[in-house]
């Protein structure tokens, strides 16, 4: 499956590059990028769907296999894409 759309730069939190592996960041980046928006509930995966096509924020949820909860946003004009914890928000 391809690309819905651009991540733009892609930056992360020094404290997501602690707790979450490097695989784990590109698995879920690419994931993210093909419109699979992970553990969302379902009022998010449709806000995410929507945002395609209305340049809005797009945020994925993610957990590593220890279950650590990481988090990926998009921001609604494509130019940044950053990989962050919910407590670094």
């Amino acid at each position: 499956m391809s690309a819905k759309f651009s991540l733009g730069q892609l930056v992360a939190t020094p404290n997501a590059l602690a707790q979450v592996s490097h695989e784990e960041i590109t698995v879920a980046l690419s994931r993210h990028v093909r419109g699979d928006w992970g553990d969302c509930g379902s009022e998010d995966w449709t806000a995410n769907d929507s945002a395609l096509t209305h340049d809005s924020r797009l945020l994925s949820v993610y957990h590593t296999v220890n279950r650590t909860k990481f988090w990926i946003i998009t921001e609604w004009d494509r130019s940044v894409t950053t990989v962050l914890l919910p407590e670094d928000y």
